[in-house]
């Protein structure tokens, strides 16, 4: 059993030089197989047995060579719709920065946040193998990367979904809509109040926002966001 690159992070170290030797017992299908071997299908792409494409539900014989590739890039989606689990708070903030419907709770087990996934047809991401080997969930992805710059990075360059930045609530994924300064002034701080004139409210929370002195971190973070997604895209068209 073959695995692409991308895919090896998955397997335990002693299986990620080369092929993995498999015992096939006739009975279980190769999707089992690849995830016995730590590798959620959600991961992985498209299936080779005997240099032809296979289902995951093909029945692994004796002498079989199979191969897992990962999922090409970008993946397409009905619609860009995340939610994101426990570990991914920062990540979630990030998405909504540059406009993206990304759904969070801190207080979601396994289970609702599999049922909020399905209901909502949103992609669950995480970092969790386990939660993406559930049968029940629709679609996930596993979030790559430590720091929270680096997963945003890895979720744009997958899914290449289109930007609408500083249109959605970083606290509660509301939409923003401008205010007039009149309307918000007594929930200004008093600098604030001298010193800026643009503000935008959240039609959820009532939270408001302006364009502070963290502003030019924050275009920052929407540009690079901005060059991953053309990049992902640009890729994609030179793919045969």
């Amino acid at each position: 059993m073959g695995f692409a690159a991308e895919l090896r992070m998955f397997l335990a170290p002693r299986n990620r030089g080369g092929a993995v030797r498999v015992a096939c017992d006739g009975i279980s299908s190769l999707g089992h197989v690849v995830e016995s071997l730590g590798v959620p299908l959600p991961e992985v792409g498209e299936l080779v047995v005997n240099g032809a494409p296979a289902a995951a539900g093909y029945r692994l014989a004796a002498g079989d060579v199979a191969h897992a590739g990962a999922v090409r890039r970008p993946q397409p989606l009905p619609s860009a719709r995340f939610i994101l689990d426990v570990h991914l708070g920062t990540l979630a903030r990030l998405l909504r920065l540059v406009g993206l419907d990304a759904a969070y709770a801190n207080d979601l087990d396994d289970e609702e946040l599999i049922e909020r996934a399905n209901a909502g047809r949103r992609v669950l991401l995480t970092r969790d193998r386990g939660l993406l080997r559930r049968r029940r969930l629709w679609l996930g992805a596993y979030v790559r990367g430590a720091r929270p710059d680096d997963q945003l990075h890895d979720v744009l360059d997958r899914f290449a979904p289109p930007l609408a930045p500083r249109t959605r609530c970083a606290a509660c994924n509301g939409t923003l809509a401008p205010v007039s300064k009149a309307d918000v002034s007594p929930m200004l701080p008093p600098g604030t109040r001298r010193t800026y004139q643009a503000f935008s409210r959240c039609t959820r929370c009532g939270r408001v926002f302006w364009r502070g002195a963290h502003s030019r971190r924050l275009d920052a973070v929407v540009d690079a966001a901005a060059r991953t997604v053309a990049e992902s895209r640009e890729r994609a068209t030179m793919v045969p």
